[in-house]
């Protein structure tokens, strides 16, 4: 049995202190590599590595650090773009240029788990390949424009639909060329939690394993602090979708770009308004919204990542 293809693109940023405030970034993104890397019925073909949750050469970095100590076998590893998609003035990078060359080869499925700018670019340059694509995974997108993202007992913030928000023209350059994609938003990751417990459990004699439960440690810590008994593994939803979809509830929706008020605004302007990734059932760009789990889900999710 074949292998499935799947290319990783992705904001890295385990155990990094955020730049422009108190805290850490997250860490779902090293669950997702790890998952994958672990996957029998997976090959990863590649790593870009894309500005996010980090500055490109943190994000870059760290995607090395997997793929060399890490990854059962080897995996090439590339930096990508640092800021969202300029339309006036489309650029390549040495991870889009890598991707074109393995799409050149044999169709991917691609697992985008940060802003989705290097997908974004490589279909601009070069739409010839877009049959080439078998789908994107990406985590982003809501049903309604009041879907606020809601973190902490009580509501301490709202999280933004941070891998849309970065770069909303890369989103609606997959949609216009009727690329296949899944989104796994944040109704469902927030049906998934990783405790001090699960972190405990991670600690296996996989060298990898324990990286990344240490490096779970202050993320774990600022969820706590904020009134919850874990955090959302976010990004591990949409690999999980690419090694058992079964395991995960979908349903077929319509997308569309839409401007409603910010609701990164607790106490939100009347003049200060951004767009949405809005998912229902009027006419739009067909996707797969990944929406609930199955009953044993997080059972799976833990042997996933536990086994060696």
């Amino acid at each position: 049995m074949s292998k499935k293809k799947v290319w990783i693109d992705t904001d890295l940023s385990v155990g990094m202190k955020r730049y422009h405030k108190e805290g850490y970034s997250d860490v779902d993104d090293g669950y997702a590599v790890l998952q994958l890397f672990k996957a029998e019925t997976i090959e990863v073909t590649g790593i870009s590595a894309v500005f996010g949750n980090t500055k490109i050469d943190d994000a870059y970095r760290l995607s090395l650090k997997m793929a060399t100590e890490f990854a059962p076998y080897k995996i090439p590893v590339y930096k990508g773009a640092e800021k969202k998609i300029d339309l006036a003035e489309v650029k390549t990078n040495e991870a889009v240029e890598a991707l074109a060359q393995v799409l050149r080869k044999e169709p991917q499925h691609i697992l985008a788990i940060g802003p989705a700018t290097n997908i974004g670019i490589l279909i601009l340059l070069y739409p010839e390949l877009i049959k080439q694509i078998k789908e994107v995974v990406l985590v982003a997108g809501r049903r309604a424009g009041n879907d606020f993202f809601k973190v902490g007992k009580p509501t301490s913030h709202h999280a933004p639909d941070l891998n849309f928000d970065l770069d909303n023209d890369a989103f609606r350059i997959l949609f216009e060329n009727n690329i296949k994609v899944v989104l796994c938003p944040f109704e469902i990751s927030n049906k998934v939690w990783i405790t001090a417990n699960d972190l405990e459990k991670l600690k296996t004699n996989n060298p990898g394993n324990i990286w990344l439960s240490e490096q779970s440690q202050p993320w774990l810590e600022q969820w706590v602090s904020s009134g919850e008994d874990g955090f959302n593994p976010f990004d591990v939803l949409a690999s999980h979708y690419l090694i058992a979809p079964d395991d995960l509830i979908t349903e077929e929706l319509q997308a569309h770009l839409e401007i409603h008020p910010n609701d990164m605004l607790l106490d939100t302007s009347e003049y200060n308004y951004k767009q949405y990734l809005i998912c229902d059932h009027t006419p739009g760009y067909k996707v797969i919204y990944c929406y609930n789990v199955v009953a044993d889900y997080h059972q799976k999710l833990m042997q996933s990542l536990i086994k060696d």
